[in-house]
């Protein structure tokens, strides 16, 4: 659905973009994360036909972005970070103005616009000013502005900046009835625990180079590269970590709490782990847990990234 081949945008000095290539396959949800200034907005607005890329190719639905940008729009819903609101509408004739626009017959528009008022859960405000509804209402509204036109591909620039826990709740479960409807979705994000739980693939991006992409489980296995893992003896904790620390094959130790947690980074020469608790309870430690450490988006994220900007 989706796919760039060493797409580059170049300001003046500033490389936005550097020989990005990625693949979206049809019905992804795909994360796209980075630092501020990384190239996601950038890369959306390529795809969106909004920009011209300096270099490289782009392809949405099998059309160019170079030469085929009409038939790109007919394919896709862009919602930005920011968009701009009409003053003295309403949500009904924002919506019905839209409709005309993308060119539905008045039966056909009808229709349209009861399904996705529905669907965005904003038919009882279908009434009130577009300027008087709240940044989160907004933000539905954006999303059932572009699917209107029933586009197979949306591209979603930080659908959930700046709106209260409960307007991302509400936009998290919209995208997520989006997901099951098939839709492909390209959704750049800050807040890395949602996508986790939308996303099936995700790419890291930093200053304009893309760092991975790929399934989710994928990136989680990298990180786990140096295999970390939490045991919890009954007693004197900081004699376990001195013991731990003196092996070979131990990286780093550390006591975690006073219950008895300590934190055990394994060197990449050993096969497993399963040595620790061996070695613990030859010395006589009583050991009542073994957990490897739990890795999550953000730790791939900070990980992978270096905190460095375009």
């Amino acid at each position: 659905m989706i796919e760039t081949r060493y797409l580059s945008k170049v300001y003046n000095d500033l490389v936005a973009l550097d020989k990005l290539s990625l693949t979206i396959d049809r019905g992804d949800i795909y994360g796209f994360i980075g630092p501020n200034g990384a190239g996601k907005t950038t890369t959306i607005k390529i795809l969106a036909t909004l920009l011209r890329p300096t270099s490289g190719q782009a392809f949405v639905c099998g059309y160019s972005v170079n030469g085929e940008a009409k038939q790109i729009r007919r394919k896709i819903g862009y919602v930005p970070d920011e968009f701009g609101i009409y003053e003295d509408m309403t949500v009904l004739e924002y919506l019905e103005f839209f409709a005309a626009l993308y060119e539905l017959g008045l039966a056909e528009r009808k229709r349209v616009i009861r399904d996705v008022l529905e669907l965005t859960d904003l038919s009882y405000k279908e009434n009130a000013q577009v300027d008087s509804l709240s940044r989160g209402m907004r933000q539905r509204l954006a999303l059932a502005r572009v699917l209107l036109h029933d586009p197979e591909v949306l591209l979603l620039d930080e659908p959930a900046s700046g709106l209260d826990p409960r307007a991302r709740i509400e936009i998290r479960e919209l995208l997520k009835e989006l997901r099951n409807m098939g839709k492909t979705i390209l959704i750049s994000s800050h807040i890395l625990s949602e996508l986790r739980e939308l996303c099936n693939k995700v790419g890291i991006i930093e200053k304009g180079k893309l760092l991975f992409s790929g399934p989710i489980e994928e990136i989680l296995e990298q990180v786990r590269a140096h295999d970390v893992i939490q045991v919890q003896v009954r007693e004197a904790p900081e004699q376990a970590r001195q013991l731990l620390i003196d092996h070979d094959l131990v990286k780093r130790a550390e006591v975690l709490s006073e219950d008895g947690w300590l934190e055990v980074q394994i060197d990449d020469a050993a096969e497993d782990h399963s040595f620790v608790p061996a070695l613990l309870v030859e010395h006589r430690f009583r050991l009542l847990r073994v957990r490897e450490q739990e890795i999550d988006l953000e730790d791939a994220f900070m990980k992978v990234t270096k905190g460095v900007v375009g």
